[in-house]
């Protein structure tokens, strides 16, 4: 399944004291990619959770540092999905610097999808074929 690139510009509130981005901020870059590669698919996680009560429970997440990004420079995250089934879904991400292209990070999360009980519950048949997740 193709990518998404998401664009953002570092703000002074995700640096640490020696000026670069404070690892945790990555974890919700990745967030930030998954929430606009939904609605580059045409949906809204917002509508999931609201009209289907389906929830993307994170059970796994992983992020490899390569390089540090800095106050006000402009990233982009790549996000694609890894794997897919109706019970769970898989994102990858790759973080750059928009300007020189440097690497900055790569990372993965693992979700399971639940009900509003928080227990397992298979992903609705309207929505498999925009995680390209086949018949099962």
């Amino acid at each position: 399944m193709d990518s998404v690139n998401t664009q953002l510009r570092v703000r002074y509130a995700e640096t640490d004291q020696m000026g670069v981005v404070y690892h945790a901020n990555y974890i919700i870059w990745m967030e930030v990619g998954r929430v606009e590669y939904f609605r580059a698919r045409g949906i809204r996680y917002r509508d999931m959770e609201r009209d289907d009560g389906i929830l993307l429970v994170v059970v796994e997440a992983h992020c490899r540092y390569h390089s540090p990004a800095r106050y006000d420079e402009e990233v982009t995250i790549r996000t694609w999905i890894e794997d897919a089934n109706p019970r769970m879904i898989r994102f990858g991400y790759e973080m750059t610097d928009s300007t020189t292209g440097c690497h900055l990070a790569t990372g993965e999360t693992k979700h399971v999808f639940c009900g509003a009980d928080q227990k397992p519950k298979k992903l609705p048949e309207k929505y498999r074929a925009s995680f390209g997740i086949i018949k099962q």
